[in-house]
């Protein structure tokens, strides 16, 4: 008997960069800079966009849009700072869609807006793979994780504009290797931007937050 094979990712990842495109143009209408949270589960990402909130929330008008499979935990920690904020929960779903955040869109004042922060679900396999209209990817690593994650995960370091290293308060207590996750992790993505930080002490976040009010403000000037 032959075995059929059934194509479907071309044209569902087709269908996704479409309207990848469309967001970005609704974005860029309005100036809007969109960041691309992405991480495993518990890397930090809700901790950077919090901390980076306080920082630059006199300077830049902010909004995000929060993906997970459930709850609306992460969201909340946001509405408490008064930030315009949307939850999209995917129901078992490994990652948000174009379709997704448009959905999101719909639902923020986006003539209010300067900067959008996209907090992906937590994975490391997929994420990277449906744009969503962002203008920066971030990809958030941590101490505890190891660091060999670039190794296990190479698709994910290697198709993203930054990396933080998140955590570096404990490197003390880890056995984690600084100068070779860097090695492995320019090597697959020599253009990438490496911040290590810490979002509980602040070790680190000047340099974060200084590129990314750049990146604001360029958007801004177009």
């Amino acid at each position: 008997m032959v075995v059929k094979v059934i194509t479907i990712g071309q044209k569902i990842l087709g269908a996704n960069e479409e309207k990848a495109r469309a967001n970005k143009k609704r974005l860029d209408e309005r100036g809007i800079l969109t960041v691309n949270i992405m991480s495993s589960p518990g890397a930090g990402k809700t901790s950077l966009i919090l901390s980076t909130i306080k920082h630059l929330r006199k300077k830049s008008r902010i909004a995000v849009i929060e993906g997970d499979v459930a709850s609306s935990v992460d969201a909340d920690k946001v509405n408490e700072l008064g930030i315009p904020v949307v939850q999209i929960n995917t129901a078992g779903g490994c990652h948000l869609d174009a379709a997704m955040v448009e959905m999101g869109l719909n639902d923020l004042p986006l003539e209010k807006i300067d900067l959008l922060f996209v907090e992906n679900v937590g994975n490391l396999i997929c994420p990277n793979n449906y744009a969503l209209g962002e203008d920066r990817r971030v990809m958030i690593s941590s101490l505890p994780e190891g660091d060999d994650k670039p190794y296990k995960y190479p698709a994910m370091f290697a198709d993203t504009d930054v990396v933080v290293l998140n955590k570096v308060d404990l490197q003390p207590y880890l056995d984690f290797n600084e100068a070779a996750f860097r090695k492995v992790v320019t090597g697959l993505n020599p253009d990438v931007i490496i911040f290590p930080v810490s979002c509980k002490t602040g070790e680190g976040m000047a340099a974060w937050f200084s590129w990314l009010e750049a990146a604001v403000n360029g958007k801004r000037d177009k």
